[in-house]
């Protein structure tokens, strides 16, 4: 989910080297298209900048029809060793998907309108996420910033993600009347301790070294680091796997801040190892330490059908391929669309910004079993996002 626009002009990311940036526009005829992703050839590495400094590189469909085709042609080519992606400016790697854009064409639909980005966006995204997470070049994330929701999907699917002290790194959907996606289903559902749903319920917000110490960043580096990390990654002659995470940890401090979750660890394990939203809650209140009562006020400010939904996703997810979370995902997606919580979630935190959303149904016991199930049932065979396994 993106975050609001800043009305300040953020400083930009100087690129690498004197090699000349050649701008890549899949879309190049599109007056819509404004340079949002910038492509640069450094011999046969290519180094991408989401290039919307002002909306924190926020995602829009633009720059996901800009990326899939220079992702899939660099992965088929053999003349491409190695993809780096970063954010321009000094705030962000990726603040999340255009959700204001996707909530407007739904609601335009519902109302008889043409508008189809809300169904065409997350189909694409999904795919270019799953692109990310199968490429045979080594990818290499630098999350020096902000990453949420979106920016998770252009990072976490990668080989290679890359925090600084500066992450701050979030999926924060079910404040939305969403679901953490973008393959958060997949990569959420394997991290040990039940980390990966503690996260996805509270959209707990993870920062510096937090992001690494959670497995959903690989590395960690300073920030002021990251440029001669990059110089390093660029020179490599033929940046193999082996030779990319050797370069990297050459970077890495032999000191590196302790994860702030540390010592919760044993006790998320043990209360978020529940069958419903509702066992976690309980769980919750009997342990009833400061920070089990920070934790149900978290809980009880998220939409209900999201808690329950996300439950769902993040079990399942657990035995779900790689490629069919994305199928799954994306029937989540329609039916959150077709829902009243994730437009209620965007106008109070998005549009109106009074960070009071009226949720329906407004509490768990009136989140059924087959509200829910009704969430992952297979779409129409047309409308259906199917990716073939590897």
């Amino acid at each position: 989910s993106a975050l609001p626009m800043l009305s300040r002009q953020a400083k930009w990311l100087q690129l690498f080297g004197a090699q000349k940036t050649l701008t890549v526009c899949a879309m190049a005829s599109s007056a819509a298209c404004r340079d949002e992703v910038l492509a640069e050839s450094v011999g046969s590495k290519r180094v991408v900048t989401l290039n919307r400094p002002k909306a924190l590189n926020a995602l829009n469909l633009n720059m996901v029809r800009e990326l899939y085709p220079l992702m899939k042609k660099w992965d088929d080519g053999g003349h491409v060793s190695m993809v780096i992606v970063k954010g321009a400016g000094d705030k962000a790697f990726c603040a999340g998907g255009d959700v204001l854009a996707v909530t407007k064409s739904a609601q335009d639909s519902k109302a008889g309108g043409a508008s189809t980005m809300h169904k065409d966006f997350f189909r694409e995204e999904y795919q270019l996420n799953h692109l990310i997470g199968t490429l045979s070049k080594p990818y290499v994330a630098l999350i020096d910033g902000i990453t949420m929701g979106g920016g998770c999907g252009l990072s976490v699917n990668g080989r290679f993600r890359v925090a600084t002290e500066r992450t701050m790194l979030s999926m924060p959907e079910t404040a939305l009347g969403l679901f953490p996606d973008v393959g958060g289903s997949y990569f959420l559902s394997r991290l040990k301790n039940n980390l990966g749903l503690y996260l996805a319920l509270t959209g707990y917000r993870l920062l510096g070294a937090d992001a690494f110490h959670s497995g959903l960043a690989t590395h960690f580096v300073n920030s002021a680091d990251i440029p001669a990390l990059e110089k390093a990654l660029l020179e490599l002659e033929h940046p193999t796997d082996t030779l990319v995470e050797e370069t990297i940890r050459r970077f890495q401090p032999k000191e590196i801040a302790p994860f702030s979750l540390e010592d919760k660890l044993p006790t998320i394990r043990e209360l978020f190892h529940a069958r419903t939203v509702e066992e976690i809650l309980s769980n919750l209140d009997k342990h009833g330490d400061e920070w089990a009562k920070k934790t149900i006020a978290t809980l009880n400010k998220m939409s209900p059908t999201s808690l329950k939904v996300t439950m769902q996703q993040i079990e399942r997810g657990a035995r779900t391929s790689y490629a069919k979370v994305f199928t799954m995902e994306y029937r989540l997606t329609q039916r959150c669309m077709d829902g009243f919580d994730f437009h209620e979630g965007c106008r109070a935190i998005l549009i109106d910004k009074d960070r009071n959303p009226k949720w329906k149904p407004a509490t768990l016991a009136e989140v059924t079993d087959d509200h829910v199930d009704a969430y992952f049932a297979p779409l129409p065979h047309a409308s259906e996002l199917i990716i073939h396994e590897d």
